[in-house]
């Protein structure tokens, strides 16, 4: 075989043989859970990092004229072997079934990102790439070829590859020191777990489920968890407002203060990273490949967004306060422990609806069936159980993906806590795809109700909407993955643009036939009613310009902290300054949020992309009919101008191809003044 011609399988083949080299091979090379323990994952993570630098050094070796197939190919063959590793060592750290393994985890997490930092700075690489670019074959070559070559010489520009072999080693240096406290940070957060102690009394207003899965034990103290399945019905139920502030002060609290000065040496880092690579600030650098544009497009652009929904935040919060006023005069001034309870009060008294009434419609197991029926009409795809797949918890499930009969992907579902386990809710790439030689692989790694026996996850409608959510990722990276280049799939569109494809997904929550689908009483089997879907429609209606000025708040602040002087910075007292500006409910005293701000290490400064997307998300759904997305004819267009194309194309041309014309905020503000307009 002509080396430089190295396909993916024939790497994975390569990675067998690296690693059984003196040992004992990884029973599978894709999956790295399946080495079966620490020192296995070491091997399996290894052999890929191998595969890499072989990959490499094939297209360096190459002599004559750059091609696609000698040049490309090999380099494209080298990001896969890190993409693996890289996805599935973070995948350990998060929910491996026990510290060892995601202790091992996330080391390797750190030794495969410098690969990739290595990688990113090879000045021959990137020549070898330039000269390929040039070439008449380069130039003929089919849009999304000529897209990944084009973006991976930006992304070799922006990381600092034409500088001096001194820069470049010190860029190195701090892009593992980013990478070291970027993990440092999420695993305080996902170890920070606290307890709350509280008596029977001051569970008053909560589900009885809730109550019943958690007994009194000595003395009568019932213990709460800062995990989100105790959490969430707090904050939303409870009437005792010295237990909402406790579990909100904790919460809040659960990795202050080991955080705050990994998050200031880690601004320190991408402060100097900037300034070395000729930026400015880090905001500057982290929007230069943006959809965005840069900082002050983006300010603009939050600036607008704020006066779109700013006047109906307010009525939205006087009409809060004055109904608090009217009810319990006391309870005012609100605090941030307070108003979820209170928003839930008011949608009960104003639109007959009880959040609590409609959980009985939503078991978990219901759900899941129901959102992957929901989805596979969507998509038009279909979603096979495996019952024996080998996975890294007996409570993780697993799909294939299934279009028009082809096996496209597979799917992994890992939705409840456990301990140990990362805490939030997310999606994640499992294995990259490349068409004919591996078949992309993704997981949901979220902490809703259920997974113990008897206990049937009865689920807040919040949290079916965040499972649509989440699952809109999922399908984004099987589907947008099906192309020649591993790295051209959904997960690898601009940073911005990746909050789209799941936050349209939520609106079809709205849909009562969606919901009529799935959401059955789990003792009787009554389906939701239509009329009661429709209370809860203009309840959930309540509230949405709100939160776009929470989602600004949060915006602001991740760009403010990384435009000025990391030790200047007083975190929390800036955090509470920005909801002041943003909000009337009152920051709650002693609570230091940003510390469990873990989007502060994924999206650093860009956490402007959920408003950003949430523009797009709304104005592609308006092209919908609302009543029944699933089944318009919209949805096969959407898929093939959208989720297909993966990173194919620049972001903003899918917008443009799907909507005729950019995203615009008009569509926002209809979606915020639905209930007003009523």
């Amino acid at each position: 075989m002509n080396k430089a011609l190295m396909t993916t399988g024939a790497a994975v083949a390569m990675v067998m043989a690296t690693a059984a080299s003196g040992q004992t091979a990884p029973p599978d090379a894709l999956h790295g859970w399946l080495a079966g323990s620490a020192a296995g994952l070491e091997q399996w993570t290894q052999g890929h990092l191998a595969a890499e630098r072989r990959a490499v050094a094939d297209l360096l070796a190459v002599k004559g004229a750059r091609t696609v197939a000698n040049t490309l190919e090999p380099f494209d063959t080298a990001q896969n072997a890190l993409g693996l590793a890289g996805d599935q060592t973070n995948l350990l750290y998060s929910v491996g079934d026990s510290a060892e393994i995601r202790d091992k985890g996330q080391g390797l997490s750190q030794i495969v990102a410098a690969a990739a930092t290595d990688l990113s700075l090879n000045q021959e690489v990137y020549a070898a790439l330039r000269a390929l670019a040039k070439t008449p074959g380069a130039k003929a070559a089919d849009p999304a070829t000529r897209h990944y070559l084009d973006r991976t010489l930006l992304e070799y520009r922006l990381a600092g590859v034409d500088r001096d072999d001194a820069m470049r080693a010190k860029v190195k240096v701090l892009q593992d020191k980013i990478t070291d406290l970027s993990l440092r940070f999420g695993r305080n957060v996902q170890d920070g777990k606290l307890t709350i102690q509280a008596k029977a009394g001051e569970l008053a207003g909560l589900p009885a489920d809730f109550i019943g899965r958690h007994p009194a034990g000595a003395g009568g103290v019932i213990t709460l968890t800062t995990d989100q399945p105790d959490v969430t019905p707090v904050l939303k139920f409870a009437a005792d407002k010295g237990l909402r502030k406790r579990i909100s002060l904790a919460y809040a609290t659960r990795a202050f203060p080991k955080n705050e000065a990994v998050l200031r040496d880690l601004l320190q880092a991408r402060k100097d990273l900037a300034n070395l690579l000729g930026y400015p600030t880090w905001a500057d650098l982290a929007t230069a490949d943006q959809m965005i544009g840069g900082v002050a497009d983006l300010k603009a652009f939050l600036a607008e967004v704020d006066a779109a929904s700013r006047p109906d935040a307010k009525r939205e919060t006087d009409a809060l306060e004055a109904f608090v006023r009217q009810k319990d005069a006391s309870a005012l001034p609100l605090t941030d422990a307070d108003s979820g309870y209170w928003r839930e009060q008011y949608r009960r008294a104003t639109y007959d609806f009880d959040s609590q009434s409609v959980r009985r419609f939503f078991a978990y197991d219901a759900v899941q069936a129901g959102i992957l029926d929901a989805a596979g009409r969507f998509f038009h795809v279909t979603f096979k159980p495996v019952a024996d797949a080998k996975v890294w918890d007996a409570g993780v499930s697993t799909f294939d993906v299934y279009d028009r009969g082809k096996k496209v992907g597979r799917i992994y579902l890992d939705m409840h806590p456990r301990e140990g386990k990362d805490k939030w809710f997310s999606s994640a790439p499992v294995t990259p795809g490349k068409v004919g030689e591996q078949l992309p692989e993704g997981v949901l790694i979220c902490n809703f109700p259920g997974g113990q026996a008897g206990d049937p996850g009865l689920m807040e409608y919040g949290d079916v909407v965040t499972f649509f959510h989440e699952f809109g990722h999922l399908m984004h990276h099987v589907l947008g993955s099906q192309g020649r280049w591993s790295g051209e799939g959904g997960f690898n569109v601009e940073g911005d643009f990746v909050e789209a494809p799941s936050q349209m997904l939520e609106e079809m929550f709205h849909s009562p036939k969606v919901l009529q689908g799935f959401a059955k009483d789990y003792h009787t089997g009554e389906v939701l009613p239509a009329e009661t879907i429709g209370r809860m429609n203009r309840a959930d209606a309540y509230g949405r310009a709100d939160w776009v000025q929470r989602q600004l708040m949060l915006s602001t602040y991740s760009l403010q902290i990384h435009q000025v002087e990391p030790a200047a910075i007083q975190f929390t007292a800036l955090f509470q300054d920005d909801e002041r500006r943003f909000s009337p409910i009152l920051p709650l005293e002693g609570a230091n949020f940003f510390a469990a701000f873990t989007h502060l290490t994924g999206y650093s400064s860009n956490y402007y992309t959920y408003v950003l997307d949430k523009v797009i998300a709304v104005d592609f759904f308006e092209t919908f009919n609302a009543a029944e997305p699933i089944d318009d004819p919209a949805a096969l267009r959407y898929r093939r101008l959208v989720i297909d194309k993966g990173a194919t194309a620049p972001a903003a041309e899918l917008v443009k191809s799907f909507l005729g014309r950019p995203q615009s905020v008009n569509a926002l503000k209809r979606w915020i003044e639905v209930e007003f307009n009523k």
